[in-house]
């Protein structure tokens, strides 16, 4: 069944930490000229990976136990106050994953909404205390347009991800 509007029923929105998946990654990546759906990646250039790791302006950020617990709270604070539907969440040591239905709300929005929050909680808590941002520039905002499909982010944020992460703390 398709949504017969122009506003998604859902986002399925993922932000990484900083420094974590490089230009030239064997998983390969995306730039400028190589974003477009349904394209090739970037290939795997280990000297071009090795090259942006020494441009890096920080060391990459690692989300331990207490920061994905901040950043998880944070997110779902984010969507109580903003009357959002959180459908699933996984936060990760690289990355956060959300499915979320926000009310016609654009997902270049949302996703600074949670990055800015789960930012200031990570201060707040005394779990972050510089002053960059601990994620990567821009993220990954897909449009959900019907149940099938917010089912199958829900799926896979819920159980495609891998094991449950110990605590590791």
């Amino acid at each position: 069944m398709w949504n017969d509007t122009d506003i998604p029923l859902s986002y399925l929105i993922t932000f990484r930490r900083y420094g974590t998946w490089l230009h030239g990654d064997v998983r390969g990546s995306v730039d400028r000229s190589h974003n477009i759906f349904g394209t090739p990646r970037l290939p795997h250039e280990p000297p071009r990976k090795d090259y942006v790791r020494t441009i890096l302006k920080h060391e990459p950020v690692r989300l331990d136990a207490n920061r994905r617990i901040v950043v998880e709270n944070a997110i779902r604070e984010t969507c109580l106050v903003r009357h959002w539907h959180l459908h699933a969440i996984n936060v990760r040591t690289n990355h956060a994953h959300a499915v979320v239905a926000a009310g016609g709300k654009k997902p270049e929005f949302v996703l600074n909404a949670f990055k800015a929050n789960a930012t200031r909680q990570m201060r707040e808590d005394g779990l972050w205390n510089e002053s960059h941002s601990p994620w990567a520039e821009k993220g990954s905002k897909r449009r959900l347009w019907n149940e099938r499909s917010v089912w199958e982010a829900c799926n896979y944020v819920l159980n495609g991800q891998g094991d449950e992460l110990p605590s590791f703390d």
